[in-house]
């Protein structure tokens, strides 16, 4: 199978790897199957539409940032990242991780009920 956009060009994947996201995530509930890219030396993981090529989440693993970061041991916890032309002005949302079970193909999303963890938490330190 095969998927196009301007950020990766044509990616080849195989039907095994589709995640599914049952209710979607936040904003995009229509949306259920996404490809989870990781390129060399990137930071990001990258969790695209496979409903809608164009639309691409930067992700990062929540265990980088905080090692007591709330998952299972079947799940990984991912943070959707908001990107900035200003590298100190990239944040992470804490609040509402993405929740992925590689073995299974499945994801979701959640809140966290939790004051310790910001929409908004900079991701890198001046």
């Amino acid at each position: 199978m095969k998927l196009k956009n301007k950020q990766f060009g044509e990616v080849e994947f195989a039907e095994e790897n589709i995640l599914n996201f049952k209710n979607g995530l936040f904003g995009f509930e229509e949306l259920k199957n996404f490809l989870l890219i990781k390129t060399e030396n990137d930071l990001f993981f990258w969790l695209n539409s496979i409903e809608q090529p164009e639309l691409i989440f930067p992700l990062v693993g929540l265990r980088v940032i905080d090692d007591t970061y709330p998952q299972s041991d079947e799940t990984e916890a991912f943070g959707i990242v908001t990107l900035s032309k200003d590298p100190y002005q990239t944040t992470v949302n804490l609040k509402a991780p993405v929740y992925i079970n590689q073995d299974k193909k499945e994801g979701y999303q959640s809140i966290i009920d939790h004051d310790k963890y910001s929409v908004n938490y900079k991701l890198f330190i001046e």
